[in-house]
C-alpha cells in the first residue's frame, strides 16, 4: 500500500494542531505589546489586569506551538526525505533563519516578559514584550517565505541530479505569491485573536456588566474587528488576483469552474463532480465570478478542464473550504460594522444578543485559519513544488504501517496534551482577570478597577 496518503494525512493532522497556536501568539503578543503600553501611559489596573491574564495565556499558547511544531521538523525527513534532499539548499536556509532571528529572539526574550515585572524596570519590561512581538512576526515571516517558495518557486536552479539549488536569495525569499500571503496570515492571526479576546470579553460583560477589564476587553476586540475585518477583505482580494496569475488551477478548484469561459459567473454553492466535470446543483450569480477575479465583467476565468486530469486539485474540498474562509470573514465584518452602530447609540455594553454572538464567534478565527490552509496545501495538489515536483514523488521509502503506527500514535499523544492544555486555557479565560498589586517600580500612581454601572457611569 502506498505510504503517500498516510504520511499526508499525518503532516494535514499534526500541522492543523501547530498553526492554530502561532496564529493566536502573533496576534495577542501584539496585544500585550499595547496592553502594557496603555497601562505605562494611563495608570489604569484594568490594563494592568488583562495584561496579567493574557500573558498567562500567551505562555500556555506558546508551550504548545513549540512541542507541535518540533514534529513537524521531524516529519519533514522521517515521511517526506525525497523532498527533503531536493530542496533542503532552498528551504533549508529559510527554516534556519526563523530559528536564528525569530524564535531565539522569542525565546531571549520570554523569561524577561512572563518574570521580570517588578524585577526589571518598566521600560525593560516593555522593551521584551514588544521584542516577543515583534519576534513572533519575524517568525511568520520566514515560515510563509519557505510555504510560499513552496507554492510559487522563484530564483533557484535544477541540478543534473534534480535537486533545487538557490540562485538569488531575493526572489527566493520575496517570491511572487509572499507578500500577500504574509499580510493575509498576520491579518487572520490578528482576527482570530481579537475574536478570541472579544469571546472572553463577553462572556464577563454577561456575567457582570460593570466588569471594567471585561469591556475593556470586549471594546479592544471589537475596534480590531472593525477595522481589520475590511482590511482583511481588501488584502484577500489582492491574494485572490495574485493567485489566479500564478496558480490559475488552483482558482477554478475554488469558484467550481470546470469550463474557460468569459463572463463567468459566481458559483455560491454546489458540488463539484471531477468525474462529471461539472459542479452540480449551481447556484450563480452571472458574470460576477468574472468581475472578482478579474475586475472585469467580461474577463476571461480558465476553469479545470484546461488541465490534464493527473494535474488537477481536488474541488470539492477546495471549494467548500474557501468558502467557510469567506463565510466566516463574512460575519466578522458585519460583527465589527455592528460594534460600530451599537457603540455610536451607546449600546456596546448592553445589547445582550451582541455579546452572545460574540460569544459563539469566539473560535471563528481559528476555522478560518484552518479553511484558509486546507484551501492553500489542497488547492496545490497534485504539487508539493507547484509545477515542479508532485507530492507523489516527494516521500520516503517508508511502509504504510509505519506512517499508519506513527499517526495514529500522535493522534492519542496530541489528544492528551492539547485537550488538556486548552481545557486548562479555557479555565484561565473563565476565570478573567484579577487585580495586583502595582509592581514595576515606584512613582506611578495607579487607577485602580471600578465596576462601571450599565449606563456607563462609575457608581
Amino acid at each position: 500500500m502506498d505510504a503517500t496518503p498516510i504520511a499526508r494525512a499525518q503532516f494535514a493532522f499534526t500541522v492543523s494542531f501547530h498553526i492554530l497556536f502561532p496564529a493566536f501568539t502573533i496576534g495577542l503578543a501584539s496585544y500585550l505589546a499595547v496592553l502594557e503600553a496603555l497601562y505605562l501611559i494611563t495608570g489604569r489596573d484594568a490594563f494592568h489586569a488583562l495584561y496579567r491574564l493574557w500573558t498567562k495565556a500567551f505562555a500556555v499558547t506558546f508551550a504548545m506551538g513549540v512541542v507541535s511544531g518540533l514534529v513537524l521538523s521531524y516529519e519533514f525527513g522521517t515521511n517526506w526525505s525525497r523532498l527533503s534532499d531536493a530542496a533542503a539548499n532552498v528551504i533549508g536556509p529559510l527554516l534556519s533563519y526563523e530559528v536564528l532571528t525569530a524564535f531565539f529572539l522569542e525565546a531571549g526574550f520570554l523569561g524577561i516578559m512572563l518574570f521580570g515585572e517588578g524585577r526589571v524596570s518598566r521600560g525593560v519590561h516593555f522593551a521584551a514584550t514588544c521584542i516577543v512581538a515583534i519576534g513572533t512576526l519575524v517568525s511568520a515571516f520566514w515560515i510563509l517565505s519557505a510555504n510560499s517558495w513552496m507554492q510559487t518557486p522563484a530564483g533557484y536552479t535544477v541540478g543534473p541530479d534534480g535537486r533545487f539549488f538557490p540562485a538569488d536569495w531575493w526572489a527566493i525569499v520575496f517570491n511572487p505569491s509572499f507578500p500577500y500571503r504574509l499580510v493575509h496570515m498576520v491579518l487572520a492571526a490578528y482576527l482570530s485573536t481579537a475574536f478570541a479576546v472579544g469571546a472572553t470579553g463577553a462572556w464577563h460583560v454577561l456575567r457582570n456588566p460593570g466588569d471594567a477589564p471585561a469591556r475593556v476587553m470586549f471594546s479592544m476586540a471589537m475596534w480590531m474587528a472593525a477595522v481589520v475585518a475590511p482590511i482583511q477583505i481588501v488584502a484577500g482580494d489582492a491574494h485572490g488576483l495574485n493567485t489566479i496569475a500564478n496558480q490559475p488551477a488552483k482558482i477554478a478548484a475554488m469558484e467550481g469552474h470546470f469550463e474557460t469561459q468569459r463572463g463567468a459567473p459566481l458559483i455560491l454553492f454546489g458540488m463539484p463532480d471531477m468525474e462529471a466535470e461539472r459542479t452540480r446543483g449551481a447556484i450563480e450569480i452571472p458574470k460576477l465570478g468574472s468581475l472578482i477575479l478579474t475586475h472585469d465583467l467580461d474577463g476571461e476565468v480558465k476553469g479545470l478542464k484546461a488541465w490534464k486530469p493527473e494535474d488537477r486539485p481536488p474541488a470539492p474540498i477546495v471549494f467548500w473550504s474557501f468558502r467557510l474562509m469567506v463565510g466566516i470573514g463574512t460575519l466578522m465584518a458585519l460583527a465589527g460594522f455592528v460594534s460600530l452602530w451599537l457603540r455610536a447609540r451607546g449600546r456596546l455594553y448592553d445589547t445582550r444578543w451582541f455579546h452572545r454572538f460574540a460569544l459563539v464567534m469566539g473560535p471563528s478565527g481559528f476555522v478560518a485559519v484552518l479553511a484558509g490552509w486546507v484551501t492553500t496545501e489542497v488547492g496545490r495538489q497534485p504539487w508539493v513544488i507547484y509545477g515542479l515536483m508532485r507530492t507523489a514523488d516527494a516521500g520516503s521509502p517508508v511502509s504504510a504501517a509505519q506512517v499508519a503506527t506513527s499517526l495514529a500514535l500522535f493522534v492519542l499523544v496530541y489528544g492528551v496534551i492539547f485537550v488538556a492544555g486548552i481545557w486548562f486555557l479555557i479555565r484561565l479565560l473563565v476565570r478573567g482577570p484579577t487585580a495586583a498589586p502595582p509592581s514595576g517600580g515606584p512613582g506611578r500612581e495607579h487607577t485602580p478597577m471600578r465596576p462601571i454601572s450599565a449606563a456607563g457611569e462609575a457608581p
